[in-house]
């Protein structure tokens, strides 16, 4: 399993290569390696009867965080759909955007979202999970803004990665959370102790802090507005993140952790009813837009709020229902997807109004389109249908508000049936317009793909059988927790959720043929959409750049000496609010060894030095009774056997003074740089920072002192080094890479000042 997700990263790094090994033959090449993970994994489909596998390596153990990897039932079907899927796009992308000049960036950035994706829902351990959570907001940040050179797909790119990116920082902390109460970031080790974990004073904060990185990936409200932006990267990207995988990755996170924090009605209610607001809100928001992709896009949030309120639902059927509905919604939508493409691409127009008879020109892909849509809206013998059936039957199971929720569900459904013939079918059907009389058919190559998943659509939905105990049944296990099984079957009788089921079908069809969308029904509808959240959000970003703006120019004034009055201030204020605790210092002054003649006269000899450099008017003084300092600590090293510390403390000094002096010729002369009440006021900070950092220092003599590593490096020294001087050794052996980096920094200071004492930057001289 962790070949496969760093064969993606490998892939990703290569594409360029790739790409020059032969024009005629790099776009099959691309599409090899999705191709081979979709048929690796198929081959774990029968290893689901023998429970969840999982493969551990060890990564940073000492911290509980290991490169643990699980295939159970829904990290499989997440693996199947993202390089199913994947195989189709990297196809189709062959053909899409043949001849663009960033073809294998394209390809590169999308290799590195499917590693990414793959290694999100196969991960069992939260912190690995975290940081390929991450990586796909980052890659699919590139994929967003692929033309860059648009205004518009530069903002919907920082727009997704910015309410991503706040997402996964609030992921962050709920993942530590857990991992303290739990004991563990292990999937599998925190089911068993979900418990224990609901009991917790932080239950809530848990919850709150994983339903916000949830959300705000999987585009529930308020934080959907990013997703409709981010239709403005190429087709495929949005076919491939925004139906199947990247915005599906908070829904797999709030069913993986089902097990951990579900079946409590603060888990259930707020997914219920966020869940509720956003299948409802977007499916409304879909019936008045009139272009292809932002039909889609809403429908896809819709899609996803569905899902979130059948995981609130919490019944068996409705968690058996959201297993299924993934499925059946990322075929449909990577179709309808896919199919806008095509049009998109042969006829130059996405708006739905000037789309007509384009079956007439290409029937295959209408097929595709058509089959996509009836499996939206739940016919029979469709994979749709199943999935309707099932999540109907799963809400009603709930006494307490079933009928309601279902008639919610119910409207939204016949909503998301007119978005679906509108995206699938109307730019089909019809008389062929003289505006569009010269449109070609497509390559095979665009249709092959949408063609492809309208014939799994009719599969899966005709023969559930073959889905059923092999995917579908662990998929529930993994989501539920529970061992139970259920039969899925086209035919269940003359009952309430058929009734339903036909009421939901008459209605989107009578819709449909009555309803036109338009820009200015949408205008007088949605009129609140002024301080809608995007507005909101929009608003904050533009107040907090100008508080970033006023911070700045406040602190990062080019002042030094008010960038060390602001470190110092600060950390006295730290220090400080750590003393006001009380002092536990008792010093043992039998201990403390005699002081000798020469310590009392090299002390004298700072401390006087040290009231010439405050209180002179000259810089040249000043300078040199700093070196007078730094010189002696130099002798107090060598008094107290530390010679290579006395050497290098000699040569740090010496170089500070020498290139202050050099520094000194030139600033401006006669130049008053400071004044007595400045130097009071840098006496007293001065003072008091010294004085709390004595107190900490004297606490930490005073505290036991874990001796193992220095014990480790006393012993080994000669040893393993065969060096006797064991401060040495740890330089250039065991702490070797330390050393190298900073080494090579120093050599570029020194080349940078050398650099500056040759330059001559005299204006006058230079002009």
């Amino acid at each position: 399993m962790i070949t496969a997700v760093f064969l993606g990263f490998v892939f990703a790094a290569f594409t360029p290569v790739l790409r020059k090994l032969g024009q005629g033959v790099f776009p099959w090449v691309y599409s090899l390696l999705p191709l081979g993970l979709f048929v690796y994994f198929l081959g774990w489909l029968p290893a689901l009867a023998n429970g969840p596998q999982v493969v551990g390596y060890p990564w940073i153990p000492s911290y509980g965080i290991n490169l643990d990897f699980r295939i159970d039932g829904l990290s499989l079907l997440f693996a199947l759909l993202i390089t199913g899927i994947g195989s189709l796009v990297f196809f189709y992308s062959t053909y899409y955007l043949k001849g663009h000049p960033a073809l294998d960036r394209f390809y590169g950035f999308l290799s590195m979202f499917m590693a990414s994706m793959l290694g999100l829902v196969l991960s069992d351990n939260l912190m690995a999970m975290f940081i390929f959570w991450e990586l796909t907001s980052i890659s699919s940040f590139f994929l967003i803004g692929f033309n860059h050179e648009e205004k518009s797909s530069r903002k919907s790119a920082l727009t997704a990665l910015g309410i991503t990116g706040f997402g996964g920082l609030v992921l962050l902390a709920g993942v530590v959370l857990l991992g303290a109460v739990g004991g563990s970031f292990s999937f599998s080790s925190l089911a068993p102790v979900s418990e224990t974990i609901q009991n917790s004073p932080h239950y809530v904060w848990i919850v709150g802090l994983f339903m916000v990185g949830a959300f705000t990936k999987s585009a529930q409200f308020p934080f959907h507005f990013w997703l409709p932006g981010a239709m403005k990267a190429p087709t495929p990207v949005s076919t491939y993140l925004h139906s199947a995988t990247m915005v599906k990755a908070g829904i797999y996170l709030l069913a993986r952790m089902t097990p951990v924090l579900g079946a409590n009605p603060i888990w259930n209610d707020t997914l219920l009813w966020v869940g509720g607001i956003t299948m409802f809100y977007a499916a409304a928001h879909s019936l008045f837009r009139v272009d292809l992709k932002s039909i889609l896009a809403y429908s896809t949030i819709s899609a996803l709020g569905i899902l979130v309120f059948l995981l609130g639902v919490g019944t068996e059927k409705a968690l058996l229902g959201a297993g299924l509905f993934i499925l059946a919604h990322a075929l449909y939508k990577a179709a309808l997807f896919l199919v806008t493409g095509i049009i998109d691409h042969q006829t130059g127009t996405r708006n739905v109004p000037e789309l007509a008879g384009l079956g007439k020109v290409m029937p295959l892909v209408a097929i595709g389109g058509t089959v996509a849509a009836l499996s939206s809206a739940g016919f029979p013998l469709f994979l749709g249908f199943l999935s309707k059936e099932v999540m109907y039957e799963g809400v009603l199971a709930r006494s307490d508000f079933g009928l309601i929720a279902a008639m919610v569900l119910i409207l939204t459904k016949i909503f998301l049936l007119v978005a679906g013939f509108w995206a699938g079918i109307k730019p089909f059907a019809g008389k062929l317009p003289p505006s569009l009389s010269s449109v070609k058919s497509p390559s095979a190559i665009l249709w092959i793909p949408p063609l492809l998943l309208a014939a799994l659509t009719i599969f899966t939905g005709a023969f559930p059988v073959f889905i059923d105990s092999s995917l579908i049944q662990p998929v529930f296990q993994a989501i539920s927790g529970s061992s139970n099984t259920f039969t899925l079957k086209l035919w269940h009788g003359f009952n309430l959720v058929l009734l339903l089921s036909l009421i939901t079908l008459g209605a989107g069809v009578a819709l449909y043929f009555f309803w036109k969308p338009s820009d200015t029904k949408f205008a007088k509808t949605f009129r609140f959409e002024s301080t809608s959240p995007e507005t909101l959000f929009e608003s904050g970003g533009n107040l907090f750049l100008r508080f970033s703006r006023l911070w700045t120019d406040f602190f990062q004034n080019g002042y030094l000496r008010n960038y060390f009055i602001t470190i110092l201030a600060f950390l006295i204020l730290v220090t400080g609010y750590r003393l006001l605790g009380g002092v536990d210092i008792h010093i043992d002054w039998e201990q403390i060894s005699s002081v000798s003649f020469y310590e009392v006269i090299l002390t004298a000899m700072m401390a006087v030095s040290i009231g010439i450099a405050v209180l002179t008017h000259s810089r040249t003084k000043a300078i040199l009774a700093l070196g007078i300092v730094g010189f002696v600590n130099c002798l107090f090293f060598l008094f107290f056997s530390a010679p290579d510390l006395a050497m290098t403390q000699f040569s740090i000094d010496t170089l500070t003074v020498v290139l202050f002096m050099l520094v000194l010729f030139r600033l401006p002369k006669n130049k008053k740089l400071s004044s007595n009440p400045i130097r009071i006021r840098d006496g007293i900070i001065s003072l008091v920072f010294g004085a709390f950092i004595a107190i900490l220092t004297l606490e930490v003599f005073e505290s036991p002192s874990q001796t193992d590593v220095s014990t480790f490096h006393a012993e080994n020294a000669y040893l393993l080094a065969k060096g006797r001087n064991v401060v040495n050794v740890i330089l250039v052996d065991f702490r070797a890479s330390d050393t190298i980096v900073e080494t090579v920094v120093l050599v570029i200071a020194a080349i940078g000042v050398y650099t500056l004492m040759k330059l001559d930057l005299n204006p006058q001289k230079n002009h």
